[in-house]
């Protein structure tokens, strides 16, 4: 039995891995075996299995009697098919939403922009979606509301938001205690 088709976000997933993509580019460039493609992509041959397994499951190669091909019906198929919908922030400022599509992802943050526009941009999402404006909260608390946004993997955690909050004026802190600043309206808040 076949995989589902591979959709845009998951072949994205699977050729983030740099030995991956040298192996889908071994097998796309005439690599036939796991063998042949850990040669012509230069990894270890235990690496090169591990990687044409992977790339098989999740439909972007396909492995039959010839040996390895690029799974070329299926890559079509998922270009083919409507990107999911965006998810809807609630901002009401379709820039605010397209910014937020980057870095949040099923409520929880993936990282954090560079650019600290941006980056206060975000927190202020955080801020507004966690926190009740004049509400106190212990750092505890705090602490526990914000590690919701973190993702095991993501290279952010709970402190950091906490520290970027204070240090950014979306949150203020006295004696342990937190509580969600009222934005006056800037020129960085009127812009978003």
């Amino acid at each position: 039995m076949l995989p589902e088709p591979t959709d845009a976000p998951d072949l994205t997933r699977l050729l983030a891995d740099v030995t991956r993509a040298r192996i889908f580019a071994a097998v796309t460039l005439g690599a036939r075996t796991a063998a042949d493609a850990a040669e012509r992509a230069g990894v270890r041959p235990k690496d090169a299995l591990q990687a044409v397994q992977r790339l098989v499951d999740g439909g972007a190669l396909v492995q039959d009697d010839a040996g390895l091909a690029v799974a070329h019906a299926r890559l079509r198929e998922a270009a083919r098919r409507p990107a999911a919908p965006s998810v809807d922030h609630g901002t009401g400022n379709p820039a605010t939403e397209a910014l937020l599509e980057t870095f949040v992802r099923d409520g929880r943050l993936v990282r954090l922009p560079a650019r600290w526009d941006r980056k206060r941009q975000v927190l202020r999402h955080v801020a507004e979606r966690t926190f009740e404006p004049g509400v106190e909260y212990p750092e505890r608390t705090v602490d526990d509301r914000l590690a919701a946004w973190c993702a095991e993997d993501a290279p952010v955690d709970h402190v950091t938001l906490r520290r970027y909050l204070v240090d950014l004026g979306h949150l203020d802190r006295r004696d342990g205690v937190y509580r969600r600043t009222v934005a006056t309206p800037t020129a960085d808040t009127l812009a978003s």
